[in-house]
């Protein structure tokens, strides 16, 4: 999910065996470059592909239905629920989010890799479910430099970025819990470092295909 301040989370607890492509995820503080980077790694690896998630809130100024998110209703959201249809889902203040499991399922079977942007409690869950997932956490330099960023933005009140940096503290301590850390302080060594890792799982994976 890429919204804070999960109240509920939940897991389906289906247990997925060996597929064909890798399942990327991405998790990261709010203002340390997470959007910026998932963006340059799908414009350098196009066959990469995208997990958008599903929301009931309703759409933002500029946002694109299918390219944001998709936009459903309560009602067909917790239809979708009672059919096994979430890899993940939470209620974030009322609001519920979810990552198809279909999409992931064909996906990844037919040999697509997948990137997934979500939080550490989607993290969880997804893991729970797709343990091969290859887990890696985006750091700030410093919170300090974390605040300078969210306040260069224009775009949140005080409130909302001292919120934001208490939510990225909290983040951070579980960074050790992924299989990789990159720190973005400057953009293009941490867009070559995290292509990198990308680049190794992608070839290791190719090279188990052809034995």
């Amino acid at each position: 999910m890429k919204d804070p301040g999960i109240i509920q989370s939940f897991s389906n607890h289906k247990e997925k065996i060996c597929c064909n492509g890798n399942l990327f995820i991405i998790s990261a503080p709010s203002g340390a470059g997470k959007t910026t980077l998932c963006r340059a790694v799908l414009d350098r690896i196009p066959d990469m592909l995208y997990s958008v998630s599903y929301t009931t809130r309703k759409p933002r100024k500029g946002e694109q239905n299918g390219i944001d998110y998709y936009f459903i209703t309560e009602n067909d959201f917790k239809n979708r629920l009672k059919n096994g249809k979430w890899a993940e889902w939470a209620d974030v203040y009322g609001n519920y989010y979810g990552t198809s499991s279909e999409f992931i399922d064909t996906s990844l079977a037919s040999g697509r890799d997948i990137l997934l942007d979500i939080d550490f409690q989607g993290t969880l869950q997804i893991l729970d479910q797709y343990h091969d997932s290859i887990t890696i956490f985006i750091m700030p330099p410093s919170l300090d430099i974390l605040k300078l960023r969210l306040q260069s933005r224009g775009t949140d009140s005080k409130h909302i970025i001292s919120r934001r940096i208490d939510a990225a503290e909290t983040d951070m301590k579980n960074k050790d819990s992924y299989r990789h850390v990159i720190i973005n302080n400057k953009l293009s060594v941490a867009v070559a470092d995290l292509i990198s890792v990308i680049k190794k799982y992608r070839t290791d994976r190719n090279a188990d295909k052809e034995r």
